[in-house]
């Protein structure tokens, strides 16, 4: 077994217009059961947070959830978890998260999917996590962002190492080994 154990998932609440996210994001939870990888995520039912919950927990793995009150009392809330952790706010969603996860892998998603890898990727920049980050590029669905990311470096607002710790990722294999590899030799520090 290697260095990462939990993986923070972050994923759309939605579907997406494209079936091989779905696909994507089933392959994704039948390799983590397989190899003994829990699933941290946001706690939902729906769109591909759900898809990623029922398929590791098919296929024999752990999927634990963390889920704000305001969602909780929406009825969006998956019940079937290994583990569902309820807390006040999305602030504290995140910050549940990091403590459960080891990395974070960032699948097809909208603004809360932006919002939690920024946040990720932001407090490993200040020292408060060593946690690797990566973008599970699917059909090349975060080109547009890698390319925004490679501008902000070029404009000088972002170091080159700080661009570096985005790891990407085209299929699942890849990303779990870079993660892996990743944890095992964290450090924590500023890359400014």
């Amino acid at each position: 077994m290697g260095a990462l154990s939990s993986l923070a998932v972050y994923c759309g609440s939605g579907m997406g217009q494209n079936p091989d996210y779905a696909a994507a994001t089933r392959d994704l939870g039948r390799t983590l059961a397989e190899r003994g990888i829990d699933l941290v995520y946001g706690g939902g039912r729906l769109g591909l947070m759900g898809i990623i919950a029922d398929t590791v927990l098919e296929s024999g793995g752990k999927a634990y959830g963390v889920i704000p009150d305001a969602l909780h009392s929406f009825e969006v809330a998956h019940t079937g978890l290994t583990e569902l952790h309820q807390v006040a706010d999305m602030h504290q969603r995140k910050a549940k998260m990091t403590q459960l996860a080891d990395a974070f892998l960032c699948l097809p998603g909208g603004i809360g999917t932006l919002d939690e890898l920024m946040e990720a990727w932001t407090w490993n920049a200040l020292g408060y996590h060593a946690k690797p980050f990566c973008l599970l590029d699917t059909n090349g669905y975060w080109q547009d962002f890698i390319r925004f990311c490679d501008r902000i470096q070029a404009e000088g607002f972002m170091s080159r190492e700080r661009r570096a710790q985005l790891l990407v990722a085209s299929d699942i294999d890849s990303a779990l080994d870079m993660l892996d590899k990743a944890v095992a030799g964290a450090s924590v520090g500023p890359v400014w």
